[in-house]
This record gives C-alpha cells, structure tokens and sequence, in this order.
C-alpha cells in the first residue's frame, strides 16, 4: 500500500497545492520548530511564506483575490502543517474561520471591505467565544453590547483567544439585547478591527499580554477586555443582531474538522518518528523494529492514523457538498484528537528516555497534543453532539 494517510480522488490542482506545501514544510517547518517552539517564539519568517504561496486566501472566492479552494484541500493543508509544527496551523485556522463566516454571512460591503485584504494576509482574522466562567455553555456569555445613538458599547471579558496579539480583525459573540425568550438567541457577532500588539490598543480594548502555554507556543492566546469600547452598528456580522450563535456554530463547524485535520497532522508526525527510531535503535542484537511488543505498537498506530485522516475527508467533504456535517464532524474530531493523544503516546514509549530530552521531536508532540482534546470542544462536547444527531436521525416511531 501507499504510505499513510492518502486521499483518493484529488484534482491535478489539489495535488500541486499539497506537494508544494508538503515540500515548503520539509524544508521551513520542520528543520526551525524545535528552536522556535522552545523559545515561543512566533514564526514570522514561516507567516511570510505561507502569504506569498497564497494560503491566506486558500478557501477565499476568486472574486475577492483568493484561490477558492474547497475546505476538503484547506484540511490536507493543514493536516502536512501541523505535521511540521501544530502551531504554524494555528496562526491560519482563526483566520479561515472568520473568512468562511464572512463569506457566508457578511454583507456585500463586509466581504468587499475584509476579504481581499483577508486573502493578501494584510487582514488576520481570530475570533472569540470563550469567557473566564464559560467554558463549553456557549450561551451564558456575559460580555454585553448595548445600542446606543451612534452605534455600541461594548464591556466584559473574553478568554482564549489564538492570535489575539498578532490579528488585526477579530470576530467576537457577545450578548444583545434582542428580547426573545432562547438565551442564544440574544447573541450577536461583532467585527472588531484593532492594531496588532498588547495593552490598550484602542480606547476601551485591552489585550493583555501572552498566556503562557504548556504547548502550543510560537502562536499567542490572550485575553480580551472591553471596557466601554464604541464601535459601529455596520460592524454586526451580516447587518443583523441575534444571529451570532448560528454564525459563530457555522465557524466552529469547519473549525472542527480544522481540529481533526491539526490531530491527524500530529500523529502522522509522530508515527513518522516511531517508526524510524524503531529501525535504528538496537536492543538484544536487532532493531527494536523487530520485537514484536514495537511491531504490534507500529501497527497499531498506523491504523488509527488511518482511520481519523478517512473520518476527517469525509467530514470535510460533507461540508463542501452543501450537507449538514455536525455529527460527522463532531466524530472526526473526537476520533481523531483521542488517537492522536494515543499515537504521540505511544511514539513516546517506543523513544524511551530519549522521549524525555528536548532535543528529541517527540517531546514537543506530547505537550501539543492534549491541547486537540480541548480546542473547539471538548470529547465530552463532541459525544454530546454526535448522540443528538443520532437521535434526530434515528428518531422511534413508537
């Protein structure tokens, strides 16, 4: 068979856009991660090339100066990135959040004053939810906008938010005052532009500094503060108040399968380890390869990989095609973030206490891994999901 991980059915287009990224992350990726990811420090060079190869306007309509790429080549894409380095994904995965919900849901002046710029990489987008008390229960958001004669004020505190410093456009839900009786239904998305930076970075905007990280460093995760912060009424999303949960569920939607596409990077990168240390390191006279507790590991491993990447194209795929995708992506990220947690694991076992030194890749893939247990929901969401929709679907007739 092939090597790993391979997706039938690709066009000549599809396949020149992932040989030429699988080539710039050999070369510009993976050689410099180490030395970044251990100095968190952000990959401004690797940003630069991933701008002039287009990537930023992988899935934006030709229309606005994109490529217009589905979100089935978006996912390999980001699936041969994470492979290099889990935290270079995330500099792009907020931006085609709050690209796609532009393009779906902006008005005709939103997407012509963002998505051209968007596609450039002038624009970087990241988006906000979670809040200090949140956590999964999306609709108790506290962080408020209240219409005033001019536009709105906005106060409250938002919480992890990925490229929070380094964005300069950030889509944010927060709390309208619509009346109606669903607390999701009184949530709006708001577009804030601001410069990039830390501090006070406009009048009633604050972004504190970094948070530092178990893994997942290089990119920033910050807070954000709004402290009587005024912005304009054509700043809704779409133009219309009360509709930020449906358009921020639509990002999160495409977000994981971005997430299954990150876990799948990962654990192919850390079975690409563990199978050539097994076949260098030597024990009792013969590669380790060759002792059947690591054969059996490799084997294993080989097949999870497998199946979260064939789980992750067809939720991608279901998407592209129009067709409602939550159970299906809910499963990709679910299977796919819990086996990557198990192949890094078990990549780590088969390196022994060379697992351990900073100086070995496979140290840094355990750190980043569990973070694909939480982001974008938790396993615990996502079953919560997925048993729903089988519900919806396998409703009794009795």
């Amino acid at each position: 068979m092939a090597r790993l991980a391979q997706t039938a059915g690709l066009t000549d287009i599809q396949e020149e856009i992932l040989a030429t990224v699988r080539t710039f992350v050999d070369k510009e990726i993976i050689p410099h991660a180490q030395t970044l990811e251990h100095g968190d420090t952000y990959p401004a060079d690797i940003v630069e090339g991933m701008k002039e190869m287009g990537l930023f306007g992988l899935t934006i309509p030709e229309e606005y100066g994109g490529l217009g790429e589905s979100l089935l080549t978006y996912a390999l894409v980001v699936e041969q990135i994470a492979r290099g380095w889990m935290s270079v994904s995330g500099v792009i995965n907020t931006h085609f959040i709050v690209a796609h919900m532009l393009k779906q849901h902006g008005t005709p002046e939103q997407k012509e004053k963002y998505l051209p710029r968007m596609a450039a990489g002038e624009v970087r987008g990241s988006f906000s939810m979670s809040e200090p008390e949140l956590g999964s229960d999306v609709a108790a958001i506290r962080t408020r906008a209240v219409r005033g004669d001019s536009g709105y004020t906005i106060n409250g505190q938002k919480m992890w938010l990925t490229n929070g410093g380094t964005s300069n456009l950030t889509a944010v839900l927060v709390k309208t005052d619509e009346g109606a009786e669903k607390p999701h239904q009184n949530l709006t998305t708001f577009l804030v532009e601001k410069p990039e930076g830390y501090g006070e970075v406009l009048p009633g905007l604050t972004i504190p500094g970094k948070i530092d990280k178990m893994g997942y460093k290089g990119v920033d995760t910050t807070e954000m503060v709004f402290d009587g912060f005024e912005i304009a009424a054509d700043q809704v999303l779409g133009g219309v108040t009360g509709q930020g949960f449906r358009h921020m569920m639509d990002g999160v939607e495409v977000g994981r399968v971005n997430v299954a596409a990150r876990a799948c990077g990962i654990a192919i990168r850390a079975f690409e380890l563990a199978i050539e240390y097994s076949q260098q390191r030597k024990t009792f006279g013969k590669v380790i390869a060759e002792h059947q507790a690591i054969a059996f590991k490799l084997a294993e491993m080989a097949t999870k990989v497998e199946a979260a990447h064939l789980m992750m194209v067809n939720a991608a795929r279901l998407k592209d095609s129009g067709q409602r995708n939550d159970v299906e992506a809910g499963m990709a990220k679910l299977i796919a973030s819990e086996y990557c947690a198990e192949v890094t694991q078990e990549s780590f076992r088969i390196h022994g206490g060379y697992g351990y030194s900073k100086e070995y890749e496979i140290e840094r893939l355990m750190r980043e891994a569990p973070f694909l247990l939480i982001g974008e929901g938790t396993s615990e969401i996502q079953k919560t999901i997925i048993s729903r929709g089988l519900l919806r679907d396998y409703q009794s007739r009795g």
